[in-house]
């Protein structure tokens, strides 16, 4: 634990909280809040990119890849906190005191007898949400004493939510994007967190697939 503080949790708590208030004081938001959501929301977003990353770079390199990677779990723990963060602040930024108004609309609202929102509001929430809770659980289950409870197949199905979570944030935060009408470079930010986890898992698996092929090969010559 003592050198995992060292050379990840340290590391990642100066690089979070370098990138988060780098954001927040380069924003013309008028209130901390707003930049506080904002500023939060990209370097969780680039964290759980890396934990899908990780992975399939080892496999890649023909590295050892291990159930349970420390480097990925504190990436992990680190992109949860983060995440959470955003997501308590972020129901304060539209409707101050009123967080509930971001899931159904308000009755001055008229011309919407289905009472939840399905606007692009709504999706933006909803998947926000949706993503969150997953985060939470698999925060709640980055630890030893949860991979020992669980078991080395339970642990890792539960596990694999990380990747619903990382597609709902994404769609979470390109929504966000089209609404707010963000800047091109906080775009890029978002779509390039996106690909790079989508190509390395298809790059992953495809030399799984291969490696598996050719051990296949070798067992029946």
């Amino acid at each position: 634990m003592r050198r995992r503080l060292i050379a990840h949790h340290l590391p990642l708590a100066v690089l979070s909280a370098v990138a988060v208030a780098s954001l927040s004081i380069t924003r013309p938001y008028p209130d901390r809040i707003t930049r506080l959501s904002f500023s939060t929301a990209y370097p969780a977003l680039v964290l759980l990119a890396f934990t899908l990353v990780t992975g399939p770079w080892n496999v890649l390199l023909r590295r050892r890849n291990p159930v349970s990677s420390d480097l990925r779990r504190d990436a992990g723990i680190w992109a949860g906190l983060l995440a959470l963060t955003h997501t308590v602040i972020g129901q304060c930024v539209h409707l101050r005191g009123r967080p509930w108004l971001y899931y159904v609309y308000g009755p001055w609202e008229h011309g919407h007898r289905f009472p939840l929102r399905h606007d692009l509001f709504g999706f933006n929430n909803y998947t926000g949400l949706v993503s969150a809770l997953l985060i939470a659980l698999l925060l709640a289950t980055s630890s030893d004493w949860a991979l020992r409870r669980l078991g080395t197949p339970g642990w890792k199905r539960l596990q694999r939510w990380n990747y619903a979570a990382f597609a709902l944030a994404v769609a979470h935060g390109l929504g966000y994007q089209a609404q707010e009408k963000q800047k091109a470079h906080f775009v890029a930010v978002v779509v390039a967190s996106a690909l790079a986890a989508l190509l390395m898992q298809a790059s992953g698996w495809m030399a799984r697939r291969s490696a598996r092929a050719s051990s296949a090969r070798s067992i029946s010559s």
